[in-house]
């Protein structure tokens, strides 16, 4: 197949599975689409936190000199950690690639975002509860508050940049665009909100499709946002350590990310023509929690045969959730079915639903037994540095990652044995809708 481009009247760019955009490229692209950022223009980057692996390290001080060029009155950064914990100095450092304290053109601050902080955000109106429910097919109802960090109130930053790689996407079916808005850089209300959406409508109906409720609803809460928004969406690929830039894609939040979705479905998304009985994932090593590693389970789930195993080896996972470990230790992960249960039991779940969407993510589907019972469609074995009791306590298996052993594995048909798991969504076949 050809390029796909877009066009000029709408969005920049270019991109392809097979292309290897170089900076040069990669500055083509974004001169261009910051073309019409005058003189004196306040401008905010969002950018993705550490646990995401993309190009902003390049693209930002190509952006940067652009932007000194046309002399911009402010240039700053906003990390969309979501519910993350903050970035150090010298992570946001490497981040925006001044890794070695090198003072990029015009840069001023880095705030990192505080989601639980109410003195941090600004409400910029509310989506109404008919409008909710008409947004996600009554998947969710009732008026949802738009509380975003304060550097997006009116007047804050005339023009924001959204900085961010697309790839498939348990929430948001893709990554991308709006996503980082909400709840990149949103309150607890649209967090919890289009988490729970996400998981309401089904991960083997969400990751890897671009139109799903959850991003009708991200959009729709991002055309509240006062400034203007232009997207930098870009499609990238890590090979022995190099990254590679596959797509490049600026301009309006919803095109961008589209485009960005037909490179990515052409890169990310694996078709093995068949499950397995077991699936052995070496997780990606920068996944640090299983509240990001859990990506394991997002994206292999598919191929993964009703009672099969998946056993996810990675010793550098020190704990389930640096900022959720206690409520998913108190009700751990399971089905669908099950975690909507314990929300109507729980106020606590109830308040927490991101929580409630992780728990039944990881479990990521149910199958139900002859008796009625629903039980996880496959088991998760967990070989990190995490213990026994608390694996056990969150309803998983656990296994000492010392004793672990790639080669026993190997060998055996019904096994698939996946490198930096995590990364890439692995299915049967194509989606036939």
């Amino acid at each position: 197949m050809g390029t796909v481009s877009a066009p000029q009247s709408s969005i920049t760019g270019s991109g392809h599975p097979e292309f290897d955009l170089t900076p040069g490229d990669l500055q083509t692209i974004l001169s261009q689409a910051l073309s019409t950022i005058s003189p004196g223009t306040t401008v905010l980057a969002i950018v993705a936190d550490k646990t995401r692996d993309d190009n902003t390290h390049i693209l930002f001080p190509l952006v940067a000199q652009i932007l000194a060029d046309r002399r911009v009155a402010k240039f700053d950064a906003l990390v969309a950690q979501g519910t993350h914990p903050a970035m150090s100095t010298q992570d946001k450092r490497n981040k925006i690639g001044s890794a070695d304290s090198t003072a990029l053109p015009g840069v001023g601050h880095i705030f990192n975002h505080n989601w639980a902080d109410p003195s941090e955000l600004v409400n910029l109106g509310f989506l109404s509860g008919d409008r909710v429910a008409e947004i996600t097919g009554h998947l969710i109802e009732g008026p949802i508050e738009l509380k975003v960090n304060n550097l997006l109130a009116p007047g804050r930053y005339d023009t924001v940049l959204i900085f961010g790689a697309t790839a498939p996407h348990e929430v948001a079916g893709f990554s991308g665009g709006a996503k980082y808005f909400f709840p990149g850089v949103a309150g607890p209300e649209l967090t919890h909100a289009t988490h729970w959406l996400g998981a309401m409508a089904g991960i083997e109906k969400t990751i890897g499709r671009v139109e799903t409720p959850t991003r009708r609803l991200f959009e729709a809460a991002a055309d509240f946002v006062p400034a203007r928004v232009i997207s930098l969406s870009s499609v990238v690929t890590r090979d022995n350590g190099r990254l590679r830039t596959h797509a490049l894609f600026c301009g309006d939040f919803r095109l961008a990310v589209r485009r960005a979705a037909e490179i990515s479905s052409r890169v990310h998304i694996k078709y093995m023509g068949r499950k397995y009985k077991r699936v052995v994932a070496l997780l990606d090593p920068h996944y640090e929690d299983l509240w990001v590693g859990g990506k394991a389970s997002y994206r292999l789930g598919p191929v993964i045969e009703d009672g099969g195993e998946l056993i996810i080896f990675a010793p550098q996972l020190t704990c389930i959730s640096k900022t959720h470990g206690a409520l998913i230790k108190r009700f751990g992960y399971a089905p669908l079915e099950r975690i909507r249960e314990l929300v109507a039991q729980s106020p606590e779940l109830k308040e927490n639903l991101c929580v409630a969407a992780h728990l039944a993510h990881v479990s990521f589907a149910g199958r139900r037994l002859a008796d009625g019972t629903v039980v996880p469609r496959y088991s998760i074995v967990l070989a990190s540095a995490v213990d026994a009791d608390t694996c056990k306590q969150v309803n998983l298996k656990y296994m000492n990652p010392k004793t672990f052993r790639r080669e026993d594995y190997g060998s055996d048909r019904d096994t698939l044995i996946v490198e930096q798991a995590g990364r890439d969504l692995y299915l049967v076949e194509p989606f036939a809708d």
